[in-house]
């Protein structure tokens, strides 16, 4: 699509599938669109990167998707420039006819209870930046010094924290870990981790691929109390009259751990179901973990966890919450404070119910943490679809131009990383890796990237 008699220009912020799914779609019309895209860190593919489990590589083969988007002539990386730092909002809009923001949720919602911000009580989120080498969370340190770890949550991401701390070094050092990690990994002394979820086994989040993974640990028994498979009605008509295909699936896959008698292997991950967290005991450090017992009431489909009243107290050291996640805010965009994303309505954005010309979100930050990573492709896609059907009536932006936003840049003293820029340091990573047996050993803080450039 063009303006006039120059290429329509729009501006993605973030670099995650999402934002990727966005480029590609607007993309699709040929060279008479530009995309820029803009990525707080030097690296792109957010999620993919740095949310992507070191031991599922299969999964990041997305990227060579992402990277054909890439190749595209109507394409620009501007790695290493922040939205809200380097540039404005209303910046961005003098230079793009409109603005998809792509940037996810990068937050853990809370529990909510006594004790949470204990040392020892830590998010899911930073966990796993952590051992993914993100930037921001390199330095953060995690004490692994105690027998007994929590997992509050059973999504894919707490069904992520469990295997790793359930794996051996060996199964994870030929992956591409962070090194840092590893190192603290090698030293844990967690022997038995509990993955807690609210409701039962029928709501657990997690998918079937995931958990089915769990019965191939090297050096680990998984547990699971076959009194806690038995459902109430509302949970067997899930499985029988609504058919949910993954809870069939999970169901199935819990009753055969259950009946697995322990190998005596090291360590133990225990699924635990219906137990609702607290308060987090401790006096300088997390000592205990105080659980109530649930029980499900409500009809199917709609089934929520109600306490019974019964406690039981859980030692541990170290606990981990994947509760759920939230976006975070931006200046100068209408955010949803409840929600945890940008007021929107079908990927317009939205400010007291009316859209806001020229600005559009797409993915976690659009309809909150759901799904996985393909479901932010007709994601997205809905999104530019408005995007394209708005731009005949959206005022034409100021300065039209590439070179001007790379110039307002420079004069800042922003190290824009082109999108040629990351080959190199990517290519570097992978050098890195190969030396020590891994697929790549990241960079993990972002002066080191940079000086990639400069060796150059």
């Amino acid at each position: 699509m063009v303006r006039g008699d120059r290429p329509l220009r729009i501006a993605v912020v973030g670099s995650g599938p999402s934002g990727f799914y966005a480029a590609e779609a607007l993309l699709a019309g040929g060279a008479s669109t530009q995309v820029d895209m803009f990525e707080a860190l030097p690296a792109p593919f957010g999620l993919v990167r740095y949310g992507v489990a070191p031991d599922h590589p299969k999964i990041k083969n997305i990227i060579a998707r992402y990277e054909k988007t890439a190749g595209h002539p109507g394409f620009a990386l501007f790695g290493n420039v922040e939205v809200g730092r380097d540039i404005s909002v209303m910046e961005l809009r003098r230079f793009y006819d409109a603005v998809v923001f792509a940037s996810g949720a990068q937050t853990d919602r809370r529990l909510g209870i006594p004790g949470e911000d204990l040392p020892g009580s830590y998010t899911a989120t930073e966990f796993v930046a952590w051992y993914n080498g993100h930037p921001a969370y390199r330095d953060h340190n995690f004490d692994l010094s105690h027998e007994c770890a929590v997992v509050i949550g059973q999504g894919n991401v707490a069904m992520d924290v469990a295997r790793i701390l359930a794996k051996t070094v060996d199964e994870l050092k030929h992956t591409d870990i962070a090194a840092h990690a590893l190192d603290v990994l090698a030293d844990s002394k967690v022997r038995e981790v509990r993955m807690v979820g609210r409701r039962g086994p029928v709501q657990a989040a997690f998918t079937p691929p995931e958990l089915k993974e769990l019965g191939e640990l090297a050096d680990c028994d998984v547990l699971v109390d076959p009194v806690e498979l038995e459902l109430n009605a509302a949970s067997r008509a899930e499985l029988e009259e609504l058919k949910w295909r993954d809870a069939i699936k999970n169901y199935e896959l819990l009753k055969n751990l259950a009946a697995r008698a322990p190998a005596g292997k090291s360590r133990r991950l225990m699924i635990q179901f219906y137990r609702g967290p607290q308060q987090l005991q401790g006096a300088s450090h997390l000592e205990s973990v105080l659980m109530e017992r649930n029980e499900l009431t409500g009809d199917a489909g709609r089934q929520k966890a109600r306490g019974t009243g019964v406690t039981e107290t859980v030692r541990c050291g170290v606990l981990f919450r994947s509760v759920g996640y939230r976006g975070v805010p931006i200046d100068g965009i209408p955010f949803d404070d409840r929600s945890g994303v940008f007021a929107n309505l079908e990927g317009r954005i939205t400010r007291d119910g009316k859209a806001v010309p020229g600005l559009y979100v797409a993915g976690w930050i659009k309809r909150g943490p759901s799904g996985i990573i393909g479901t932010n492709k007709p994601d997205s896609f809905e999104t530019v679809k408005h995007v394209l059907a708005d731009i005949p009536a959206l005022p034409a932006c100021e300065e039209p131009s590439r070179d001007a936003v790379s110039a307002l840049l420079a004069e800042r003293g922003v190290r824009v990383v082109s999108y040629e820029d990351w080959r190199c340091i990517d290519a570097a990573e992978v050098a890195r890796g190969a030396a020590v047996g891994k697929p790549r050993e990241k960079f993990v803080r972002v002066d080191e990237m940079l000086a990639v450039l400069e060796g150059r």
